[in-house]
């Protein structure tokens, strides 16, 4: 039974028996009996102004409570006049100044770190109490090149990274570096405390272009260097080597010095170009991008190899996207990425008989996959293949695949060189 039900109940059953009592005692007396009434009606009177004082604080409250509860803290009660409700008013009032101030501190840092998480140049994704993603900003998402995970458990995503936090959760540990072909990751994994309760997020740093960087610094120095030594050098010895050819070729035309000389030039014209090649390695432009189709780019280079594949008996295969695949990239240097991703394919199939070499698009994501069916990337190879001036042929310079990496990554292209399900290389680009 609630409070004031009591008091009401109280109120009347004391009057009622007044009434009662009053009647009996002052039956033969009306004059009292009247005086007495009029007493009863002004203490009921009394009684309901004091229950109306004392209920209204208690209605105040319970609308107070019940705005607390609806998180609205902008009702606010105006002072009565009565020295105790004012009391109760104005503690109240005060409060809900403090709760609205709090409030609205709690939002604007909430806001402030929703924009810095969005914003941060890390990849970062939160965890709940169940290890389930409640969180991933939009750098994350570019660095996995997934799907939506928010309200994804853990151990439900396959994906490399998503492998490395399991495992650093697991053993209690809180970094590691991860490297995927030709991209490396520093991955950590911290706490922070929710009401009570320690929750994890996990930081993906991208330290792929901060090695690209010092990488270039390191070898770009060395090449600048060797070129301005070799051209230096180059120039004099080729003008001596040509006097000295003509003058053997009018002493005797067919000599063996005279083919020596020959050789001396050709190989040091061979070696200037060589020396160019490494130059142009460390001095790639930024990519004038335009929009181009990709299909017709895939046939231009294909065009290309024509000879070369009829001369090997290699066979090109086309499982292209209906629709073309526009891009927004380089022609220039995507063109140069394809041939050279061709001619690898090219020199790893070799002297096998039926070689053939597949050029597969999809619209959704925007991929492109080069598969050859030539000896495929061993594990000894796999770490290096990115690496400057590794090579795996005899007579490679190791050029090629830091070229094509270069390029990619100015473009923002997610690739991957892996053996392929099958057979033989793959090399797969996400042309976002």
């Amino acid at each position: 039974m609630r409070l004031r039900t009591k008091y009401l109940l109280f109120v009347c059953i004391l009057h009622a028996t007044a009434l009662f009592l009053s009647y009996f005692v002052f039956e033969k007396n009306k004059l009292y009996f009247l005086l007495a009434e009029v007493v009863i009606l002004i203490s009921a009177f009394i009684s309901w102004q004091l229950y109306n004082q004392m209920i209204r604080p208690l209605n105040l409250l319970v609308q107070g409570a019940d705005a607390i509860k609806d998180r609205d803290f902008t009702i606010k009660f105006v002072k009565s006049g009565t020295y105790e409700m004012d009391q109760l008013i104005e503690v109240y009032n005060q409060m809900i100044d403090q709760l609205r101030t709090e409030r609205t501190l709690q939002q604007q840092q909430h806001f402030f770190l929703d924009k810095l998480i969005d914003h941060s140049p890390v990849g970062i994704i939160i965890l709940d109490h169940d290890q389930r993603i409640q969180m991933v900003n939009p750098v994350a998402k570019k660095i996995m090149h997934s799907l939506p995970m928010e309200g994804w458990l853990l151990k439900d995503i396959t994906h490399p990274i998503i492998d490395e936090v399991r495992i650093l959760l697991k053993e209690r540990k809180r970094a590691v570096t991860l490297k995927g072909g030709a991209e490396s990751y520093k991955i950590q994994v911290s706490e922070f405390i929710d009401q009570g309760f320690s929750r994890n997020f996990v930081i993906i740093q991208e330290l792929t272009t901060e090695l690209l960087l010092a990488e270039k610094q390191s070898y770009g120095k060395v090449i600048r260097m060797m070129a301005h030594e070799v051209n230096n050098t180059i120039g004099p010895v080729n003008s001596i080597l040509d006097s000295a050819l003509g003058m053997e070729k009018e002493r005797k035309p067919d000599s063996s010095m005279g083919n020596a000389l020959q050789v001396a030039i050709d190989r040091n014209y061979n070696l200037n170009i060589f020396m160019r090649n490494l130059a142009d390695l460390v001095r790639i432009p930024e990519p004038d991008k335009k929009y181009l189709d990709l299909h017709e780019l895939i046939f231009s280079v294909a065009t290309l190899w024509s000879e070369t594949r009829k001369e090997k008996n290699i066979s090109f295969e086309f499982k292209l996207a209906q629709m073309p695949l526009i891009i927004f990239a380089d022609q220039l240097q995507m063109e140069q990425v394809l041939i050279n991703i061709v001619k690898n394919a090219i020199e790893a199939i070799g002297d096998k008989p039926q070689g053939v070499i597949t050029f597969h698009t999809e619209s959704q994501p925007k991929r492109l996959r080069v598969i050859d069916n030539g000896k495929g990337i061993s594990k000894e190879a796999a770490p290096f293949l990115f690496s400057p001036f590794f090579s795996t042929k005899g007579d490679g310079q190791g050029i090629g695949l830091t070229l094509i990496k270069d390029v990619l990554l100015k473009h923002e292209f997610p690739f991957y060189l892996t053996d392929n399900e099958t057979t033989g290389a793959e090399f797969s680009i996400n042309v976002l």
